[in-house]
């Protein structure tokens, strides 16, 4: 890459820093990190959680009902001292639910049916402090536990359910050869009771090598878990009786918040929107209240900061009267659903460790946040093409206080006023030729949209609208100019305002993973949400970032960026930024300052093959989406072409291309959007209205594309079965506890015969009981070689690779 204007870091010689070997061209390549067998990855899945049943068995229904919230709010109804309104809604919510399906909510179940394991884990779990097993329970231990036909019962969270059906699970377990109690207890940490939907992560750190086909690991490896995250849903269903009670329980891979809980949340406060779906943490936690509380202030301080962004649209000039309609003070921005993707490097930590290297706290901060910086404008390549969110919003839902979500704290104003110019421009928004937006009470915008066949807009992927992703620095406290505690002074700064609190994690699309934090050195990819496959999208992104950050490295040690390339000012910030928002917004063109002193930008644009003066800001050059990812694909292919061979991803890299370019029915957004509207039975989004569409794609979700997930996960579990029967084959102890688990069925054959029982939920307790069974030794398996393969690469500190997977 030629940039002549601009000059390494004259005080640091990243040479010596990070151990680059220039004694030729295959040297330096392979010296550089996030190369090929130093690279490692680990993943977090947060999924969303339904109970199904009638409102007199689920435990949302009966919670509201119960309440004094609701008791209260009837009798200020009765007494004349509010109107119907709310209350009639939230018993429409309540009465009028033909599918019986409820989002987040919790299960209940007598606790005489747990064994004797699972009701020890229970104990444990129970406690104030973990790390003190003859300290107090929790001070609202009360919450989980009521009496019922005098019989003790027990309410939690899918999200410690599924923990406690693999504790269940292992309770049940006899001795075998390899033992499947001690492989499961090494299991249980990984499911996680944090913010409000179930979450796990990786069991093991999957090493990124030519052999394992970089990224194809890693989906892998989240295939076979959350395959097993399903049978010990289905599992507990059966064992803890839930079905006998009238629930039954699913989990599921769903990106935005669903219509229901959106619904509820706009007639009930805030803090009883907390008590309901925000989740009390169980397991993952020593400390698990003080976790509770710290979710409650991530949703008090999100909620606060939505209602804060309506000042700054005013003062941006978006909103340019005093007719408003106020964001809820409730968010449920926290049900969103995405999957992060740590990358590490073992030789970084190795330095990180070393005492005689230089690569320290400053270093390490000073590299990190520059690799951001770039990584940041490569996020179109990613975003809609291998995940996605599909969502409509109806005429009625374009006030710019709603539809623009947390974006007026993540963007400048220029640039913000841009986006929602050209979104209302791209938004079937118009009357005789002219853009308009709603102004008026939502019956009357409704009835206006019809009249009028403004019908709104399609959001490729609207997670990233709806949630604060990546806050916007000041310009007294930059986040990524590579001084250490930056975050921690922009925090207070952003605290100051009303928009943040200082105690939470700074929000960023793309985050470093500090060494002596979290125990591995690395980056965390935050900005996907659905992928539609695992091993043909997640596996092929996990790649791609891969390659990026390895690029980055290779950018920095050649001197071709320094922090001095891309300034650290919020206008330049929110210019690389503008262009993942406005991706995920689905507008095809973004606008660029002819001077910007962003230097990589200006790079990066040389290579854009199809850009015009615009005539609407002077000074400012008009720029295609399109266009912009081609060009990136062009410098990746020139800049990292020794790289692309290292690591042969020119497979990879040509599919890329092809869902970029050539074929665009291939990128994930669109996908998605067509087997939504085949689910729905139409033709075009704009057929259904947004409750109609959005309602699709909820129901998509559970319904088909869970099964194809699993059926890859099958696919999965077979191509690991046929990798290790030689190796199992070998070693008696694996041979033999096959055999028990199995009855000496062959594994493959197993997985063929119960294929279609598993995808339509016939599988007898017997089989289930087996396969699971059979996915722990797997995964357990795994875990072994994965273990050994570090080790064979060993960088660094045998312990601190251990730990990245529980970190990740």
């Amino acid at each position: 890459m030629n940039t002549p204007s601009v000059q390494p870091d004259a005080s640091l010689d990243w040479d010596r820093v990070l151990e680059i070997d220039r004694s030729s061209r295959d040297r330096f390549v392979q010296s550089l990190p996030f190369v090929p067998e130093d690279a490692a990855a680990g993943v977090e899945n947060e999924l969303l959680s339904t109970v199904s049943g009638g409102k007199q068995s689920v435990d949302l229904p009966i919670i509201i009902r119960d309440s004094t919230f609701y008791r209260n709010l009837r009798k200020r109804v009765e007494s004349e001292e509010s109107t119907e309104k709310p209350f009639l809604k939230l018993r429409t919510f309540l009465d009028e639910h033909a599918g019986n399906v409820w989002e987040n909510s919790w299960v209940r179940f007598p606790v005489d049916l747990l064994n004797a394991y699972a009701l020890n884990i229970l104990q444990t779990d129970m406690l104030a402090d973990k790390r003190n097993p003859g300290g107090p329970f929790r001070s609202d231990i009360d919450r989980f536990f009521f009496d019922r036909n005098q019989e003790k019962w027990l309410r939690i969270p899918v999200s410690y359910f599924i923990k406690l059906g693999l504790a269940q699970y292992i309770g049940q377990t006899q001795n075998t050869p390899i033992s499947l109690q001690q492989l499961g207890e090494n299991m249980l940490p990984h499911f996680l009771s944090d913010n409000t939907s179930p979450e796990t992560f990786s069991f093991y750190p999957s090493p990124m090598t030519v052999e394992t086909r970089m990224g194809r690991a890693v989906a892998q490896e989240t295939l076979l878990r959350h395959l097993l995250t399903h049978l010990l849903v289905v599992y507990g269903n059966h064992h803890f009786m839930l079905r006998h009670h009238g629930q039954e329980a699913q989990i599921c891979f769903a990106p935005n918040p669903p219509q229901r809980l959106i619904a509820l949340n706009n007639v009930i406060p805030d803090a009883f929107y907390r008590q309901l779906f925000m989740n009390p943490c169980l397991s993952g936690w020593d400390l698990g209240e003080s976790k509770q509380d710290y979710m409650h202030v991530c949703h008090r301080v999100l909620s606060r900061s939505q209602l804060n962004a309506v000042s700054k649209l005013r003062d941006a000039g978006i909103i340019q009267s005093n007719l408003v309609v106020l964001p809820n003070l409730s968010n449920v921005s926290l049900a969103n659903n995405g999957t992060h993707i740590s990358i590490s490097s073992r030789k970084l930590l190795r330095l990180y460790h070393d005492p005689e290297m230089s690569f320290k706290a400053a270093e390490e901060k000073r590299f990190g946040d520059l690799v951001i910086k770039i990584f940041e404008h490569f996020l179109p390549l990613f975003i809609n093409t291998y995940a996605a969110a599909p969502y409509r919003l109806d005429f009625q839902q374009f006030h710019p206080e709603k539809a623009l979500g947390f974006l007026p704290h993540e963007l400048d104003f220029t640039h913000l006023r841009m986006l929602w110019r050209r979104w209302k421009k791209k938004a079937r928004l118009k009357f005789f030729g002219v853009p308009v937006t709603p102004m008026g009470p939502e019956w009357l915008d409704a009835a206006i949209g019809r009249i009028f066949g403004l019908k709104g807009d399609l959001v490729p992927d609207f997670r990233l609208i709806d949630y604060l992703v990546a806050l916007l620095s000041t310009n007294e406290s930059p986040a990524l100019d590579g001084h250490i505690g930056n975050d921690v002074r922009l925090k207070r700064d952003l605290t100051e305002l009303g928009v943040f609190d200082s105690r939470m994690a700074l929000y960023l699309f793309y985050r470093m993973r500090q060494a002596d934090v979290h125990g591995f050195f690395g980056f965390e990819g935050r900005f996907y949400s659905l992928f539609p496959s695992l091993l043909n999208d997640m596996g092929p992104a996990a790649s791609l970032q891969t390659l990026i950050n390895a690029l980055a490295a290779k950018y920095i040690v050649q001197g071709d960026v320094a922090h001095s390339s891309i300034p650290d000012t919020p206008f330049v910030e929110s210019e690389r930024r503008q262009i993942t928002f406005g991706a995920a917004v689905g507008l095809p063109t973004f606008f660029v300052k002819i001077d910007t002193p962003n230097a990589f930008m200006q790079n990066i644009l040389k290579e854009v093959r199809r850009t015009r003066f615009s005539t609407r800001y002077p000074g400012y050059v008009r720029v295609y989406q399109l266009e912009y990812r081609k060009a990136l694909l062009r410098l990746i292919r020139k800049d990292a072409a020794d790289l692309i061979e290292l690591m042969q991803l020119q497979p990879e890299i040509d599919d890329l291309e092809n869902r970029i370019s050539n074929a665009p029915d291939t990128a994930a957004s669109q996908r998605l959007v067509k087997d939504i509207l085949a689910h729905a039975g139409a033709s075009d989004p704009f057929r259904l209205n947004s409750s109609e569409f959005n309602g699709a794609a909820e129901s998509y979700y559970r319904k088909t594309l869970s099964k194809e997930h699993l059926s890859e996960a099958l696919q999965t579990l077979r191509e690991c079965l046929c990798d290790f029967e030689r190796l199992w084959n070998e070693d008696s102890s694996w041979r033999m506890t096959l055999n028990i688990l199995l009855k000496g069925q062959p594994p493959v054959s197993l997985i063929e015969c119960l294929r279609q029982d598993l995808l339509n939920d016939r599988l007898t307790h017997q089989d289930m009981d087996a396969l699971i069974g059979l996915l722990i030794l797997v995964i357990g398996f795994q875990t072994q070689q994965s273990t050994q393969q570090i080790r064979e690469t060993q960088s660094g500190p045998e312990e601190r690779d251990r730990s990245f997977a529980k970190a990740a």
